[in-house]
């Protein structure tokens, strides 16, 4: 599973780069930070950052809040609002922009790791709801249906070579091509079968009719090395009736 990459908007050097230390060391990965309107926009174009922590009071004519306005209407990113601002008129500005949190400087560090853990689980139960009647779509008895830019692509099962989570995305891998699909592995899953679709790690889902060989520590499917987690080799070593 990849890291939750994470972008800073704070326009104080000092306290970006004390942001971006606490990050780093609860295991996020953090983006260039920006300082103004302009650069944050630049930033989430080049980094495409999962989750923003904004400061209100930023460089330029457009503060942290026209920021926020900006990624509801074209990026749909999640925002958690840092800043030293909790005066009334702030705040109900900030409210009209759905922020999913608000700190107040100075906060700790447990105080932002709560804030962010709480915030990309909302959101993703939010963009499941979703999913429903959109990416999921329909399954079919020898297929799905995966939104893939304006089309739904047919797609076999028997051409899904295996499933792999990154964060709040599957990417399904086929032996032409990879889609990518906006959920969580577990759910999924759902869509398949379990007989024949069988999860070997908690990033990793594949498809029995492809495994080539196996051992103690990975499977092969279509060449490609996976790795087993102990918490699922005994049942696999099981399904497959290996001794």
């Amino acid at each position: 599973m990849s890291t939750l990459k994470i972008g800073i908007v704070e326009d104080e050097f000092i306290i970006a780069e004390h942001i971006a230390n606490i990050l780093i060391k609860l295991g996020y990965e953090v983006a260039e930070p920006a300082g103004s309107f302009a650069e944050a926009i630049e930033m989430i174009e080049d980094e495409k950052p999962d989750l923003l922590l904004i400061d209100i009071q930023v460089r330029g004519k457009r503060d942290g809040i026209d920021l926020a306005k900006k990624i509801n209407e074209d990026y749909k990113i999640p925002f958690i609002f840092l800043t030293a601002n909790a005066d009334n008129a702030t705040i109900e500005r900030a409210k009209k922009v759905n922020p999913a949190s608000y700190l107040i400087k100075p906060f700790t560090k447990d105080d932002l790791y709560a804030a962010i853990e709480i915030c990309i689980h909302n959101s993703l139960l939010n963009k499941e709801v979703n999913i429903q009647s959109r990416d999921k779509a329909v399954s079919l008895s020898n297929a799905i249906f995966i939104k893939d830019g304006q089309l739904f692509n047919k797609v076999k099962y028997s051409e899904i070579l295996y499933l792999e989570s990154d964060h709040v995305y599957v990417n399904v891998h086929t032996s032409q091509k990879t889609y990518l699909v906006r959920s969580s592995l577990q759910d999924y899953l759902a869509n398949f079968d379990s007989k024949q679709f069988f999860r070997i790690h908690r990033s990793y889902v594949i498809n029995l009719e492809h495994v080539q060989s196996v051992n103690g520590e990975f499977v092969i499917v279509n060449n490609v090395s996976i790795p087993i987690s102990k918490s699922f080799r005994d049942q696999l070593y099981a399904h497959l009736n290996l001794g």
